[in-house]
């Protein structure tokens, strides 16, 4: 199965597609030189095949390389963010108490 990632601007989100299907996505506002991300869902459907994962992975990867600063307001980022601490750098440092990390 062909699993793919992207950033749909113009819905403010990163997309993960399965074989063509949206199979999730996660959320984010953007401002000057920030990412916030507010929301993830992954489609009950696709769920216990690691997608959510691979789509945190991507968009935090797409934020290190664009130079954004990452705030992760959803709780699913976060906990991934906590699981994979070689990503803390992406939050700045005086933002990292208020998100526990």
């Amino acid at each position: 199965m062909e699993q793919i990632v992207s950033d749909n601007a113009e819905k403010s989100r990163f997309e993960i597609h399965d074989d063509g299907e949206l199979a999730g996505f996660a959320e984010y506002h953007r401002f000057g030189e920030e990412i916030a991300f507010i929301h993830t869902e992954i489609d009950p459907r696709f769920e216990g095949r690691g997608l959510g994962s691979r789509l945190a992975r991507a968009a935090l990867d797409a934020a290190r390389e664009q130079g954004l600063a990452v705030l992760p307001y959803c709780p699913f980022i976060r906990g991934w963010i906590t699981k994979h601490p070689e990503y803390a750098d992406l939050i700045p440092t005086a933002q990292r108490a208020r998100f526990g990390l």
